[in-house]
């Protein structure tokens, strides 16, 4: 089936938001090439469970699609009506399993050496839609936190290697409830500026006790469905001719309920955050058995797609390399060994990616990023007011600095 032969009737499947928005802008998807709606719906197929800022994109894209006349659609889509597809690809049901035809027409472009063509019309596509539909002022400018090294008795190393040249290196802060005004000042933004997933704390460990105003999210907290995932997982690698795809695609389709994420009686049901959560687990390599990769990969997916104002990430100790199957066993009854060296070198690196996906986001030149070597005098901090390449004598605690850098 091709887009123009669309009929409403073909989402009744879909949850209630998602169909309402795609049926309301069924004329315009009617007009659009067979090698792009499928990827449109793959996004909008989950819109009743995407964080506000992922729906005002989509949104704001179809308004904008919506607007143009045939012609304007014809030219700024010729590039995808020049794909070539197979005619398995057009009669596969990619109306109710959008995500499962992108995967085979990602192999189709492979094989036919168009891969690097569609690459290119769509980043074209994207730039064109970035200059027509320009990002909405934020309330206020963002900041970004990390927090490594917890457990760490000394390090003798440098740290901030990689931020040192874009910012203030403090050599001699006072590290007393360090973590206390942290988690104050993102909550007090948080209350401030109140934005439904707008204010994020990210532990890779087990939280400290988190304000109702934050989007809290643990590697701790999740140790339930973590055990539920990898159990799942052990049961598919042992089936005969399972392999990595098809074991990604069972992945790509679990929900909260696969892995019990039952919060506990009282507990506000948020399926919003449970999906990002499962996502986190099911689409990051190494998120399940490593907390650092945990944390890096749920922060980067917070920016991504909730483009947080506030975001604190905390790394806590990884457990020691081990053989695979040792890691993956869910019912491994020694306790893992804690790798805190290592653990401190996860989060320096991923310190420096937290910045880099924040610096992609829009109202990148007056963001604050802050990174602090948990319980010790280290600390470096990027702001638009301050000095880059700079390291800086003053003795202040973390309540100053990030005062200054503001």
């Amino acid at each position: 089936m091709l887009p123009s032969a669309l009929k409403p009737e073909k989402f009744d499947s879909y949850p209630p938001e998602a169909r309402k928005i795609v049926v309301n802008y069924l004329s315009t998807l009617r007009q659009l090439p067979l090698g792009f709606v499928p990827g449109l719906l793959r996004e909008l197929i989950n819109y009743d469970f995407k964080f506000p800022a992922e729906r005002r994109a989509h949104e704001r894209e179809l308004e904008y699609l919506a607007s143009l006349s045939a012609g304007q659609l014809k030219e700024w889509f010729q590039g995808f009506a020049q794909i070539r597809l197979s005619s398995q690809l057009e009669d596969f049901d990619w109306v109710k399993s959008p995500a499962q035809f992108v995967e085979r027409l990602s192999a189709h472009l492979w094989s036919t050496h168009q891969l690097d063509t569609f690459r290119q019309v769509s980043n074209e596509y994207a730039d064109r839609l970035r200059a027509a539909v320009p990002p909405e002022a934020l309330p206020v400018p963002r900041l970004g936190i990390s927090v490594i090294g917890q457990g760490v008795a000394s390090c003798s190393d440098p740290l901030f290697r990689k931020l040192r040249a874009h910012g203030a290196y403090y050599a001699h802060i006072n590290p007393g409830n360090g973590l206390r005004y942290l988690l104050d000042a993102v909550a007090a933004r948080a209350k401030a500026h109140p934005a439904p997933y707008g204010h994020w704390y990210i532990d890779g460990g087990e939280s400290a006790e988190c304000d109702p105003a934050l989007t809290c999210v643990s590697y701790k907290a999740l140790e339930p469905a973590r055990t539920a995932l990898l159990r799942k997982m052990q049961e598919q690698i042992d089936r005969p001719g399972m392999g990595p795809e098809a074991l990604r695609t069972i992945l790509a389709q679990m929900r909260p309920s696969d892995l019990a994420m039952d919060r506990g009686a009282g507990t506000l049901h948020d399926e919003i955050l449970e999906r990002f959560e499962v996502s986190v687990l099911t689409e990051g390599s190494g998120t399940q058995i490593f907390s650092t990769v945990f944390a890096q990969w749920a922060a980067r997916e917070a920016l991504r797609r909730a483009q947080p104002l506030t975001l604190l990430v905390r790394f806590a100790p990884r457990q020691r390399q081990r053989p695979m199957n040792e890691m993956l066993s869910a019912d491994a009854k020694v306790p893992p060994e804690p790798d805190l060296i290592g653990s401190l070198v996860d989060g320096d690196f991923a310190a420096y990616y937290n910045w880099l996906n924040q610096q992609r986001l829009p109202g990148a030149e007056k963001s604050s990023f802050l990174v602090w070597f948990e319980g010790h005098n280290q600390a470096l901090a990027i702001g638009p007011s301050t000095p880059r390449g700079t390291e800086s004598a003053s003795v202040a605690d973390l309540r100053q600095v990030l005062a200054w850098t503001l």
